[in-house]
């Protein structure tokens, strides 16, 4: 085996190991890009863990992401690298042309999280997901050679709405593990909700008046979206579609259910009805 294979195996094997909602190993995904898409998932995985798990200090988690940051720098850099990680990297850049810069803002938000746990406005807010999820989805549409503006944009809604979604749903598990709130600060004053409410996660008609404000924004995002599955072709478009109409399903029962703070979980039956909505695209 060579190096450079051996460097992608260690990356699906990682990939594999995990659940995140990044389409590590879907079977909707063509099977030509899934080793690419397993490296990129390892490499931010890799650094989302450095900030987030395990007992290190904010120091401890900084002087890791710098160590990654130079790793990264290096092999931008074309220098050779033993690190099986940085090895399929490196291959997955050069192969796809994957700009250096997605690489860098992704650090850069993974950075920010040890260092930044409050957000004053829609605007600071945003620009996190610019850099912590939008890089994700534009990597992915170089992994199937698409560059169009409108599609790049398209993607960014999603991936910024899909970030939102998934703070929304853990916003007691962030405070009360990381200390963090991504609700902006202005927002909860304007709606008077205090952070004992989020530390009591206790579900009122202020609090569901906050969420559903936050939720409003992410639909108009996924409305902006949305035309990008139905632009995208084959397995790529099908796992396009199926990630929006899921994201359109959970909005609905983060609106419908009781609890503000409860996560919610889709059915066997829900899960095949987004199936059968991505194919005849219908999301």
């Amino acid at each position: 085996m060579t190096k450079l294979a051996e460097s992608y195996q260690h990356c699906q094997q990682f990939a594999a190991n995990h659940y995140e909602n990044f389409p590590v190993a879907s079977r909707l995904l063509p099977v030509s890009i899934r080793p690419a898409v397993a490296v990129l998932y390892t490499f931010a995985r890799t650094a989302d863990d450095i900030a987030d798990e395990g007992e290190l200090t904010a120091e401890q988690r900084l002087e890791g992401l710098d160590e990654l940051q130079n790793r990264l720098d290096a092999m931008l850099f074309g220098r050779p690298s033993s690190d099986l990680i940085f090895n399929a990297l490196s291959d997955v850049v050069e192969r796809y042309r994957i700009s250096h810069r997605l690489l860098n803002d992704l650090l850069g938000a993974f950075r920010q999280d040890v260092s930044k746990n409050r957000y004053a406005d829609e605007a600071e807010l945003l620009d996190y997901c610019r850099r912590s999820a939008n890089p994700i989805g534009q990597a992915m549409l170089c992994l199937v050679s698409e560059s169009r503006p409108q599609l790049l944009e398209q993607s960014d809604a999603i991936c910024t709405a899909l970030q939102l979604i998934n703070f929304l749903q853990d916003v007691s598990q962030d405070y009360h593990e990381m200390g963090r709130i991504y609700i902006p600060q202005d927002e909860m004053a304007r709606f008077a909700v205090d952070e004992q409410q989020i530390a009591h996660a206790e579900t009122t008609d202020t609090t569901r008046a906050l969420f559903n404000y936050q939720l409003d924004r992410i639909e108009r995002l996924l409305v902006k979206g949305s035309p990008l599955g139905s632009q995208l072709n084959g397995r790529f478009g099908l796992e396009i579609r199926a990630i929006i109409a899921g994201a359109q399903l959970i909005v609905k029962k983060l609106r419908r259910q009781r609890d503000c703070f409860a996560r919610p979980r889709l059915s066997r039956l829900e899960k095949f009805g987004l199936l059968w909505r991505a194919l005849f695209r219908l999301a």
